[in-house]
């Protein structure tokens, strides 16, 4: 593969020359991951991938799936379903349900979501399980997260008490979490809400318990969670002006430093990056060789504008270089892509950005191929074959 090297990409704004911070950001989160909703990029990663006791938090994928449903025809937020006492059993969090309960659909979402119950967690489990019950709704999570991309997870309940295997990485916890807002912004909604006193029963649990709402910096999801194996943790996202951010901590000691470990990461995303415009469409970044066409050369140029997520102090320019494979045999259309941009930003992940050629380049005549063999021979001759490839 050829790399063609040049100046770093130039800004076609001033920018001031200091090193980026993003790398030096830290939590006292034991893992943590935190992206970019609108662009993915990943802007912090801590233990990401490791497999985790997720708590409450794996309460999302039992929503995601939910919200699925709904979608579909098979559930209708006006539906009531029954309360089994395996559902009534569960003790933690709770709606505090019993067997004598037929219960809305949409009431159960909002006691998921609102007041993190383990019991509705359980009554929706049931209602959506292939054999009825919550083990098979369990298996039913771990395969429907495998085909969303989750690879870390796998699940033995549908809310997160403590069982042996039940794990979520803080990466695939995110991945859901950037799911249920695409997917679903008219359920998304629920998780702004700060209070749900279903039918009076507990005035002691009828707050949301997302330490971040009403703090004024635009967070408005996702879910807490807390055993003893997992520590506090906190799946969660904000959004100020166009930006959104999604981030998960987990193994925090006490609910207080989750709420300062989350509060931190909130504004030191939106803060610290910003959306900047790195390539104009049609602009040519190098030429690369040709072999047998009316030019020696073809220009590699950007396709479409191109916007990306790049800390604020960073400096005029950026780490980056143009990889292919050449040179090009003609004939080349303009628009092929060609070759790929890649961009390095400090602290941040790398991006690559296609490139095409910028003109067509037609087969050379009679004349033009004959030059191109004698050359070919002639390095054979004097340099040997690897001085011909």
């Amino acid at each position: 593969m050829s790399r063609a090297l040049f100046n770093p990409i130039a800004w076609f704004f001033a920018a001031f020359v200091i090193a980026s911070p993003a790398a030096a950001f830290d939590t006292r989160a034991e893992a943590a991951f935190v992206m970019d909703h609108k662009s993915g990029t990943v802007l912090f990663s801590k233990n990401a991938d490791v497999p985790l006791p997720p708590a409450s938090m794996s309460k999302l994928m039992t929503l995601y799936v939910a919200f699925e449903a709904i979608r579909d025809g098979r559930l209708s937020l006006d539906e009531r379903l029954p309360v089994s006492r395996h559902a009534m059993s569960y003790g933690g969090s709770t709606m505090f349900l019993d067997t004598t309960d037929r219960v809305s659909v949409e009431d159960l979402l909002r006691g998921i979501i609102v007041l993190s119950g383990n019991d509705a967690c359980a009554v929706i489990a049931e209602a959506l399980s292939p054999d009825g019950t919550e083990a098979g709704f369990a298996n039913f999570m771990t395969q429907r997260a495998q085909q969303l991309g989750m690879t870390n997870s796998t699940f033995k309940n549908s809310n997160g008490w403590p069982a042996d295997g039940h794990r979520m990485s803080m990466r695939d916890l995110a991945l859901i979490s950037n799911r249920i807002i695409n997917d679903f912004p008219e359920f998304y909604k629920m998780f702004a809400e700060r209070e749900f006193a279903f039918d009076n029963r507990s005035p002691q649990n009828v707050g949301n318990r997302n330490p971040l709402l009403g703090l004024g910096i635009g967070a408005d999801g996702l879910k807490t969670g807390h055993t003893e194996e997992a520590g506090y943790s906190l799946a969660g996202s904000a959004k100020q002006g166009d930006r959104r951010v999604v981030f998960v901590i987990s193994g925090l000691e006490t609910a207080a430093e989750r709420a300062e470990e989350a509060e931190a990461i909130v504004n030191w995303a939106l803060r610290q990056f910003t959306e900047r415009q790195v390539l104009r469409a049609g602009e040519v970044l190098a030429e690369a060789d040709v072999w047998m066409g009316d030019a020696s050369s073809v220009g590699l140029a950007a396709q479409d504008d191109f916007t990306t997520l790049l800390p604020v102090m960073i400096g005029k320019t950026v780490p980056s270089e143009i990889v292919y494979d050449g040179p090009f045999r003609a004939p080349i259309e303009k628009g092929q892509e060609l070759a790929q941009l890649i961009i390095r930003p400090d602290g941040l992940e790398e991006t690559r950005v296609p490139l095409v050629a910028d003109r067509d380049v037609s087969r050379g005549g009679f004349m033009v191929r004959m030059k191109t063999v004698s050359g070919i021979l002639f390095d054979r001759l004097t340099k040997g074959p690897e001085g011909a490839s």
